[in-house]
């Protein structure tokens, strides 16, 4: 793909956010009209009346219109137009599994079955391809661990979406800070699609953010978390150390995985499973702590914005800078982990 203008990645992303700000009302109204709702009828839930589903098929409708339009309009070759396909169709189906659960309340296994054979497809796609960002360089390895990070990020992003606002400023936040390392790599195709995705999720947030007039669902959790996870592994960082080459793409989503971090460790402690629903994510702690729901999102996001900017200062930094910038990093994720899990877990 021939780089853009940064005026054009602009464009693309005010067309995602306007394309997705407009759809995601409509989706609204179908889902109210046709009762796809998700009612507060269980404890974890903290909103108090019934809010619409669908917003996710709105976010997938913007995407995936936008970036095939924009290809068929610009000089994408044939190879490229495959490429932004190996990335959008698993989330395509990935959606549509989540649809399906928003409609009709699928048991976790279904989901993560699904999961699990698009994480290994596309990772073996990945590696045969040689289009891995930051690889092993030995198959065996690359593989299980590139399977391994796309599944639970794409669960993480649906564990996290928890609180209004939450997992969709947080997409933002993450494909923001993706675009900027893309375009500093000269890497173009993955800087277009971020740009594209977090035009999305600021589309939808104007509309999700607390408090919230319509939710993603499980068809935007699942179509956002693989196709952020799809993005951030292609990534091929600049650090020359490999352990913060490797933490780059953690970064990214660091707060998501601390959310799902602590949820499932509490549930494992507590000897209940870990798909089961709970007052138990960072956003609960927070507001037992005392903040409301406004402020804890938004404590989520400054979390969000400081990991990532430490993902470009390892990207930017001199050699001697890089093992020191994601020791840091790597400790106050863990300082977090260990206060969040010590609060109480309802």
């Amino acid at each position: 793909m021939q780089p853009l203008s940064l005026e054009q990645y602009l464009l693309l992303g005010v067309i995602s956010l306007i394309a997705v700000g407009l759809l995601t009302p409509f989706m609204r109204l179908v889902a109210s009209r046709y009762g796809v709702v998700d009612s507060p009828s269980e404890n974890h839930k903290t909103h108090k009346s019934p809010v619409p589903y669908l917003g996710g098929v709105g976010i997938a409708i913007g995407v995936v219109g936008v970036t095939y339009v924009a290809a068929l309009v610009s000089e994408f070759s044939r190879e490229t137009f495959f490429l932004a396909s190996t990335v959008l169709i698993p989330a395509i189906v990935m959606g549509v599994v989540g649809l399906i659960d928003d409609l009709r309340k699928l048991s976790p296994w279904p989901r993560f079955i699904v999961q699990s054979l698009f994480g290994i497809a596309i990772s073996a796609l990945l590696v045969a391809t040689n289009t891995l960002g930051s690889p092993f360089g030995n198959n065996w390895i690359d593989i299980p661990m590139t399977t391994l990070f796309i599944v639970g990020i794409t669960n993480s992003i649906n564990f996290f979406d928890n609180i209004d606002g939450g997992a969709s400023g947080a997409l933002a936040i993450a494909a923001i800070f993706l675009f900027i390392l893309s375009l500093q790599g000269g890497q173009f195709l993955i800087a277009a699609l971020s740009i594209v995705l977090a035009g999305a999720t600021l589309g939808f947030l104007l509309w999700n953010k607390p408090p919230a007039r319509i939710y993603m669902g499980d068809a935007g959790a699942l179509f956002l978390g693989i196709l952020i996870a799809s993005l951030a592994i292609r990534f091929d960082p600049n650090p020359i150390d490999r352990i913060a080459s490797f933490s780059i793409p953690l970064l990214l989503l660091a707060i998501p995985i601390l959310d799902t971090s602590v949820a499932v460790a509490s549930r494992i402690k507590r000897r209940i499973s870990p798909f089961q629903g709970g007052r138990d994510h960072l956003s609960h702690r927070l507001m037992r702590m005392g903040f409301n729901k406004r402020q804890s999102v938004l404590i989520l996001w400054i979390g969000s914005i400081l990991f990532a900017s430490f993902a470009i200062a390892i990207s930017n930094a001199s050699y001697s800078i890089e093992r020191l910038v994601t020791i840091f990093a790597g400790v106050l994720w863990l300082m977090l982990f260990i206060g969040f899990f010590r609060t109480a877990d309802n």
